[in-house]
């Protein structure tokens, strides 16, 4: 089911799946990375409605995914602090909904990083997963004018002039630090996925992020998997056995 999210002042592009019934079910919000590919952010996304529909069907949950500000048809600019809210905002629309009961977490790339910062900070969240996730950013703030440039070859910013603070946009991202959020997870349940062949996320970063929260997490290195685990069958069905025990 297509639908609109509201995030501060920003329309968000949603689809919402769950299973056939009347009964409640446990809950995901289910969140995209950064856009890639030669369309950018007007791709971002688009495979993610199929994959809640099957994780609806198949593991029998209700499953919210959305395109963050800047990509799809949501309003918006990218910026780190804009997507949290995003991933904020999706929380709160699941935990109103009378017919799910609980709210976990999974993102792929910096849509998973997010997912970690923002169950940092979030106790209603019930659990994370995260799909080729990149422990902290800095890479990307290397050449600050080269990625305020890429950023906006990809069409992320919709707004003239935006960000109106190019070194303070920068800065957040630079400073972003999944793995040091990460120790605040346990005792919640954290899946880590990662490709063993992953070229654009070092393997080394889901050491990092399973490391930071012991005790709670799981980590899968799927052999010779690259950077788009949501098309790998092998890390799908790990998600969704991980799914499965949740209830347990």
């Amino acid at each position: 089911m297509d639908s609109t999210l509201v995030s501060g002042e920003c329309q968000i592009a949603s689809y919402f799946a769950r299973p056939p019934g009347t009964s409640s079910v446990p809950g995901v919000v289910l969140c995209h990375g950064f856009p890639a590919g030669p369309r950018g952010s007007v791709t971002s996304g688009l495979t993610y409605p199929e994959l809640a529909d099957r994780l609806a069907r198949d593991a029998g949950w209700a499953v919210l995914t959305f395109n963050f500000r800047g990509t799809g048809t949501s309003t918006g600019d990218f910026s780190i602090e804009g997507w949290l809210a995003d991933q904020r905002a999706a929380i709160d629309l699941m935990e109103s909904r009378d017919d799910v009961m609980g709210t976990w977490l999974i993102g792929s790339s910096l849509g998973g990083a997010l997912a970690v910062q923002t169950a940092a900070a979030d106790e209603r969240v019930r659990g994370v997963a995260t799909l080729a996730a990149p422990a902290v950013l800095r890479d990307w703030a290397r050449d600050p004018a080269r990625f305020l440039e890429h950023a906006r070859s990809l069409g992320v910013f919709r707004t003239p002039g935006f960000p109106p603070s190019p070194s303070a946009w920068i800065r957040t991202i630079a400073e972003f630090d999944a793995a040091a959020m990460a120790v605040k997870i346990p005792p919640r349940p954290f899946l880590v996925l990662h490709g063993s062949a992953d070229d654009v996320v070092p393997v080394g970063d889901a050491r990092l992020l399973a490391e930071a929260a012991r005790g709670s997490s799981e980590l899968r290195i799927v052999h010779a998997a690259g950077h788009g685990l949501r098309h790998d069958p092998r890390a799908i069905a790990a998600l969704l056995g991980w799914l499965d025990r949740q209830y347990l």
